[in-house]
């Protein structure tokens, strides 16, 4: 056998390896993930709020009790996240909301929305629907835009 050989079956085989490593990775992960979920599900109970602000930003500027500021990933608390603050009652709270969520909830108004903790995970509008914001169109789609209008190819 030529060494050329040896060093692709040697290839093949730490390919194969780390294919059968991520995917046992992944499954754990998943599990893990869906009983985090069902602790979440477990806990929420829906309040009504008046959305005062939303912001991504680092968890230790949010202003989040040290408490929850310990309990988290040190790759986390260096990341932005999304943060919403909000008046429930008569106290004005910050809460952490999924990244779908947050692209949803509109600011200056008040909202039912299910919350566990101090994590947001679904949002309905109070009096109505909530409207959606346009979407932003991006770079691309803005050069096509102004390609078509000037009846250009």
């Amino acid at each position: 056998m030529q060494t050329w050989h040896i060093v692709l079956i040697v290839i093949l085989v730490i390919l194969v390896a780390a294919i059968i490593a991520l995917y046992i990775l992944g499954r754990k992960s998943q599990k893990k993930k869906e009983e985090q979920e069902a602790q979440i599900a477990a806990a929420a109970q829906t309040i009504s709020m008046l959305v005062i602000d939303k912001k991504r930003m680092k968890l230790k500027d949010s202003g989040l009790p040290a408490a929850i500021l310990e309990q988290t990933p040190k790759i986390m608390r260096r990341s932005k996240m999304p943060i919403v603050k909000a008046k429930v009652g008569p106290k004005i709270m910050t809460f952490i909301c999924e990244e779908s969520v947050f692209e949803v909830i509109p600011t200056k108004k008040e909202v039912k929305s299910v919350v566990s903790g101090l994590y947001i995970t679904k949002v309905k509008g109070m009096r109505g629907s909530i409207e959606q914001a346009p979407k932003k169109s991006k770079f691309w789609q803005k050069y096509e835009e102004v390609k078509r209008q000037r009846g250009m190819k």
